[in-house]
């Protein structure tokens, strides 16, 4: 049976389609969270820098949603960056997407689904340039949440930065940005130079933290909840405590929470199971305290 060139043609997208899913290791969809792979142009001084992959997810219906931009961390080993594949903390993400959010989780530059260049290197735990680092995590964060700004069912008015730990760093940078829509962020354990192998909840340069989150904090404007744990192995609450007061004192507005122990390492507080009745019950307070309702 000879195929014709139309029929060629389509074959062909399809086997691209099927090889890239593969690629992605995307051979399971959460349906009931409506999930979807998206990617999103980087683009600085109006050229295309990169392509993020990043996953949606979204209730039931047409909404418009209000959206979270979830921000994924960083491994302690560069060799570990690659496994992040897609980031799909699915039932975390449950919890914000039966809240009514949309969500939208970009890989950014350098891990796992979306690869490339690493440029988010701080360079040396002595000397670590956390402000180029956090910069730079900060503009893929922007590209997506302008990208998601064009989804029909997302509610542009309504957005909300959260990340863990270097994604939480992440979230804080963005929110320096002035993201049109932004209306709070939510920074889970959030760091940058922490090692729980080497120097167990004392990280890299605590003090050059402090100064970077100060520079971020001077152009933040909207609120920020600040949530950790006490017995965090990345980033201690002494230099956590710091760490917001040179947030408060540069300008920002928000909250710091340090639960008790959690675990035998608070830093997993969100990405546990047992740990959803914590956070989200400090989630739920701080959406009230900026007039969101919870669905």
């Amino acid at each position: 049976m000879r195929v014709s060139s139309a029929g060629r043609r389509w074959f062909l997208l399809w086997s691209l389609i099927f090889v890239s899913l593969l690629a992605l290791g995307d051979d399971e969809i959460a349906g009931e969270l409506n999930e979807q792979i998206v990617h999103v142009p980087l683009r600085l001084n109006g050229n295309l820098e990169a392509t993020l992959i990043a996953t949606v997810f979204r209730p039931q219906g047409a909404g418009p949603f209000p959206l979270v931009v979830l921000s994924h961390g960083s491994p302690v080993s560069s060799s570990e960056r690659p496994n992040i594949g897609r980031y799909r903390k699915l039932v975390q993400i449950g919890e914000f997407v039966k809240r009514g959010f949309a969500v939208i989780v970009p890989i950014r530059r350098g891990y796992g689904a979306t690869g490339g260049d690493f440029v988010e290197d701080y360079r040396s735990c002595r000397s670590p340039d956390y402000f180029s680092a956090g910069t730079q995590a900060g503009r893929d964060l922007v590209a997506t949440v302008e990208y998601a700004r064009t989804l029909v069912f997302v509610d542009t008015r309504k957005i909300l930065l959260v990340g863990q730990s270097a994604g939480g760093f992440a979230s804080l940078a963005a929110s320096s940005m002035d993201v049109t829509g932004l209306i709070g962020v939510v920074n889970f354990s959030g760091g940058r130079g922490g090692d729980p192998g080497k120097r167990p909840g004392e990280p890299c340069s605590p003090e050059r933290m402090a100064d970077t989150i100060g520079k971020f904090a001077h152009t933040i404007k909207v609120p920020v909840l600040w949530h950790y744990a006490e017995n965090d192995k990345f980033f201690g609450p002494q230099y956590v405590r710091k760490w917001f007061q040179a947030f408060e004192d540069a300008g920002g507005k928000g909250r710091l929470v340090i639960q008790p122990p959690f675990g035998k390492d608070g830093h997993s507080l969100f990405g546990s199971e047992l740990g959803l009745p914590i956070w989200t019950a400090e989630f739920d307070k701080f959406l009230a305290e900026i007039g969101l309702k919870k669905r």
